[in-house]
């Protein structure tokens, strides 16, 4: 579990994550990823928003030394506690991926071995990352099975991938992502396939650890009502630029490009009003 850390009255802690200028490119040719700029604070949740293409995805896998073969960082820096994420290689990633740093993806069946049970695949995580025995690693991975909501966490455990809903395996890789007790998760899409009902359900989940782990989340969607739920800040992307940055009640209560409106717009159906009812009342 991440530590508070005791800030004297009047000092600007730093900033956990500090992206600055951030471009990805095609190897000796096309730039898709123009100067993205943001901080982000221990426990704060910053939104990545924009459609597919936007460049929003290339940003967050840029920031996990994930980009696929044929694309790189091709300017600017990303620094985590003054380590630059972008010049890490496979050593110096080691100590912090999958535990100071964890990502949730859209496809939670496409990481999760499906010869495997579940709960193996959690309880190895627990012992790569915290070093337990096998019955500790057990012990703690139904622990998590049932903090994260599992009903029956006992039979969860034992069932393979392909036994469980959608909903099920994206807290399964949520409990996986967060065994370590991270500063940093990027959930990327993590929602995008889920019927209404569980999207809503896996979103609380995340603003729930958020708030006791005091993690610091990016939460990146191409649904504005979605971002709107759980994040403190947001940005607008398209065409890999940032567009349009700040407060999500500024931003959606008052977008400025007309894109953002468009993308207000588009999603008023989708519950979007309600949220910005509520902040019109706690104005």
């Amino acid at each position: 579990m991440s530590s508070q850390l005791n800030i004297p009255s009047g000092v600007v802690p730093e900033p956990l994550l500090s992206v600055r200028n951030l471009q990805v490119g095609i190897v000796g040719a096309k730039r898709l990823v123009h100067g993205v700029s943001f901080e982000l604070h221990a426990g704060a949740t910053l939104g990545i928003v924009g459609e597919s293409g936007s460049g929003k995805s290339l940003t967050c896998h840029a920031l996990l030394g994930i980009l696929p073969t044929g694309l790189a960082v091709t300017g600017g820096s990303a620094l985590y506690r003054g380590a630059d994420l972008t010049r890490l290689n496979r050593r110096g990633w080691k100590p912090l991926r999958g535990t100071r740093i964890s990502a949730v993806f859209q496809d939670p069946a496409s990481y999760l071995n499906p010869s495997i049970p579940v709960g193996r695949q959690l309880a190895e995580a627990l012992r790569c990352s915290l070093k337990l025995s096998r019955s500790q690693a057990r012990e703690r991975g139904l622990e998590l099975l049932k903090k994260i909501g599992l009903r029956h966490a006992e039979a969860v455990y034992c069932q393979y991938p392909f036994e469980l809903s959608g909903g099920m395996l994206q807290r399964v890789l949520i409990a996986i992502a967060v065994c370590a007790g991270p500063e940093l998760l990027i959930a990327d899409e993590a929602t995008t396939a889920l019927d209404v009902t569980v999207q809503a359900e896996v979103l609380d989940l995340l603003a729930e650890l958020k708030r006791e782990l005091n993690l610091a989340l990016v939460l990146v969607s191409h649904d504005l009502a979605v971002v709107a739920q759980v994040c403190d800040q947001v940005i607008v992307m398209r065409h890999g630029v940032i567009i349009e940055a700040g407060t999500t009640a500024q931003v959606l209560a008052d977008p400025k490009h007309p894109y953002t409106r468009s993308l207000v717009d588009n999603h008023q159906e989708y519950g979007l009003e309600r949220f910005l009812e509520r902040e019109m009342e706690d104005a």
